[in-house]
């Protein structure tokens, strides 16, 4: 047997699905280490893990020739603090779900994980993180009076049937349990790992993808889901990628509704600055600019999710007594703002760049962004050394 990111499968199955492709979770290029040069400065892991505290969890779902999806998780605080944290959401197109976003709009906050992972199975994921903290009386603050309380959790996602089974329900609850449980911080897996792995990003592989970047004395860092955007949009760095590199186009012939976006993206963005609620909501929305870099214009087939947090405030919920928080005034969030754009954008192509080419459910095939191909066009358009 094999284990692939927190799943046991048969080595004969890992082999026939992959075809000697790295497997999900291995070490992997990102966009910098193929020379692409982005705006601003990364922390020193360029991921959304250099905001202490947060941690990601990933379990990856490769079985048999049907079976392409997974469960991605983010503790703003990490496993063993439940804190609530400040938090906002956006919805830029809204083909999509986003679960517990009515009580982020009400309370100003996000009290416990967030899990990213298919379009059908948001409501095990949701289910499975109540039963997590019911098992574990891990009541939320927010919504525990007492001995009692009732659960909202965050749980987004973008659709993988291309590639995967999405009927067949193969997420189940202790796979949400693996994920919440085995989330650390440092190095993030990217590309064909957790909710990502089914995913198509510009018509090539997409995945998981994550970024940061420095805001004078605060951090801002992205986790994106990309799913989203047709190949001719696709922009790095400025160049039109996607026009560059036309051949090898994912869907096989025939195929419905080629020529339409089919997919969705999922960014959370995480900042230690002391931001409110409805500040964290102006970062949110700046993530749909992040996007737009990479090319896409959110058309309607595709949901498109943001959401900010903040690890900031301590304590806010936590009685009936007067609190004080700090926060950043407006005038000084143009540095946050500035990074959240920066890093959304790269986190996107890092999950391109580090995902594999993949086969899946009647043998589609989506195909990883050739990285040679990619150097050629930077060169090309005067933008790689």
């Amino acid at each position: 047997m094999c284990k692939i990111t927190g799943s046991w499968i048969s080595t004969a199955a890992v082999l026939a699905s992959l075809a000697g492709a790295v497997l999900a979770g291995a070490e992997r290029p990102r966009a910098r280490d193929l020379g692409v040069r982005f705006r601003g400065a990364p922390g020193p892991l360029n991921a959304i893990t250099d905001i202490a505290g947060v941690t990601v969890g990933h379990v990856t779902l490769i079985e048999g020739d049907a079976v392409r999806t997974g469960v991605t998780v983010l503790w703003p605080r990490g496993l063993d603090n439940s804190a609530p944290v400040f938090g906002g959401w956006y919805s830029l197109n809204g083909n999509g779900e986003m679960t517990g976003t009515a009580w982020i709009d009400e309370s100003g906050f996000i009290d416990g994980p967030v899990a990213f992972t298919n379009t059908h199975s948001v409501g095990v994921v949701r289910d499975a993180i109540i039963q997590w903290q019911v098992r574990r009386s891990r009541k939320p603050a927010t919504t525990s009076y007492g001995d009692a309380f009732w659960s909202l959790p965050v749980v987004a996602e973008t659709y993988d049937g291309f590639l995967n089974d999405v009927n067949g329900f193969h997420i189940k609850p202790e796979h949400l349990w693996r994920a919440l449980e085995s989330a650390r911080g440092g190095p993030v897996a990217e590309g064909n790992v957790g909710g990502g792995t089914g995913m198509v990003c510009y018509g090539f592989k997409g995945g998981i993808g994550t970024a940061s970047r420095k805001a004078g004395p605060y951090m801002v860092g992205a986790l994106v889901q990309c799913n989203c955007g047709r190949r001719q949009q696709l922009t790095i760095a400025g160049v039109p990628v996607g026009q560059e590199i036309q051949d090898a186009v994912p869907y096989a012939a025939g195929q419905p509704g080629i020529s339409i976006e089919r997919g969705s993206i999922l960014i959370a963005v995480a900042s230690d600055a002391p931001l409110l609620p409805h500040q964290l909501k102006r970062l949110a929305r700046r993530a749909a600019m992040g996007l737009a870099r990479t090319g896409s214009t959110s058309m309607n087939g595709s949901g498109d999710l943001f959401l900010a947090l903040s690890t900031a405030a301590t304590g806010a919920p936590d009685s009936t007594d007067p609190k004080s928080v700090r926060m950043l005034p407006n005038e000084a969030m143009n540095p946050l703002f500035e990074a959240t754009v920066e890093s959304v954008e790269e986190a996107i192509v890092n999950s391109m760049v580090a995902a594999d080419t993949l086969t899946g459910i009647q043998n589609h095939t989506v195909v990883a962004l050739p990285h040679e191909r990619l150097r050629e066009a930077m060169r090309k358009w005067g933008r790689n050394p």
